[in-house]
């Protein structure tokens, strides 16, 4: 009887050791890890159709987006602060203009950049972040670029989209209009999207509950009209020759009414469910509202824009260097001085699991 057995043993031993091969295949626990990198505020701008540049340094791990925050100030002079940038850099300054497409690998900056109208004052400051990405799936990334020549006439929309190669995932994207001295133009949205009809390859943004966007857009926004204006949309992609298959980014949106009184705010968070994966990037608009289900549209008033899309805990607040948990995502919207009735501010979060 024992030896009759000893297959049925060898059998089971075998068994055993395919399924102790095979456990590692089937493993799917999330590596994705995200710090946030910011150096903290910096004033200004302090004078009138004027800039400041600055930025935020992954000093390990690759940025899969950042975002900016402005103070704007107390008394008057409050509604000429505005987001002209968020976006990724080779160095911390260089700016992604030329040819598009592919332009950088493994970029480990992200600027921010604030703009002033015909009002400023003494209290405005411009804060950037850098959402420091890693995996053990995704051990590059690629950043592709696209522009557009507008918008070129007062209160329309300049809409670009930028799409992430085949093959590839989108973990973030940013926004940047130029030139930076008009004190009238500035970036009033930025957002992911699909390169679909759908999505009517980028003019409507991704919903809440979607998953794996491919491309990213930004929008420019002017209170007068100016031939030479440029709006760029910048996507962050996994690097070329990764497998992607097995990754989920999931996106989550919320939109708020306003802000429709004249020179006030509005907050939108949104933030990543538990089963989502880690906060990777995040994106934000004022608009006319609906920009889920249909085309982009711009505000109200051609003063109204954004003061900022950063990295937050759940009631808004911006994280700070170093955090290692942050969830949620908050834009900030803000009116010129004129009142509203229609104003919606949009808030995306980008959350991804590896799979691996």
């Amino acid at each position: 009887m024992a030896q009759k057995s000893r297959p049925t043993l060898g059998k089971a031993l075998v068994l055993g050791a395919l399924l102790t091969l095979a456990a590692p295949g089937t493993a799917y626990a999330n590596t994705v890890a995200v710090t946030v990198h910011t150096p903290g505020a910096t004033l200004g701008p302090s004078a009138i159709d004027s800039s400041i540049s600055t930025d935020a340094q992954c000093s390990s791990g690759l940025v899969s987006g950042g975002g900016i925050d402005q103070a704007i100030g107390s008394g008057a002079g409050v509604n000429g602060n505005h987001v002209l940038s968020t976006e990724p850099s080779s160095d911390g300054s260089s700016e992604y203009t030329g040819t598009t497409g592919v332009v950088g690998t493994d970029v480990a900056y992200w600027i921010a950049k604030g703009g002033s109208g015909g009002q400023v004052n003494s209290s405005f400051s411009t804060t950037p972040y850098a959402m420091c990405f890693s995996s053990s799936l995704i051990n590059h990334t690629q950043v592709v670029m696209n522009k557009v020549n507008a918008p070129t006439a007062a209160a329309t929309v300049g809409l670009v989209t930028a799409s992430c190669p085949s093959g590839s995932v989108l973990l973030g994207g940013g926004a940047l209009v130029s030139p930076a001295n008009t004190g009238n133009f500035k970036a009033i949205a930025s957002f992911p999207t699909f390169d679909n009809s759908a999505h009517d390859f980028g003019q409507k943004a991704a919903a809440d509950g979607e998953t794996n966007p491919d491309s990213w857009t930004a929008v420019g926004w002017d209170n007068s009209s100016n031939a030479g204006n440029e709006t760029y949309a910048y996507a962050i992609c996994s690097g070329s020759g990764i497998n992607v298959s097995g990754v989920t980014v999931t996106v989550r949106n919320t939109e708020v009414s306003g802000p429709n009184t004249g020179s006030t705010g509005q907050n939108a968070t949104v933030g990543c469910g538990s089963s989502d994966g880690t906060l990777v990037s995040g994106g934000a608009a004022i608009s006319a509202g609906g920009v889920t289900t249909t085309d982009f549209t711009g505000p109200s008033s051609a003063g109204d824009h954004l003061n900022g899309s950063f990295p937050s805990d759940s009631s808004g607040n911006p994280v700070g260097d170093g955090t290692t948990t942050a969830a949620s995502w908050t834009a900030f919207a803000h009116t010129g001085g004129m009142a509203s009735t229609t104003n919606h501010t949009d808030a995306w979060a980008l959350c991804a699991n590896d799979g691996s």
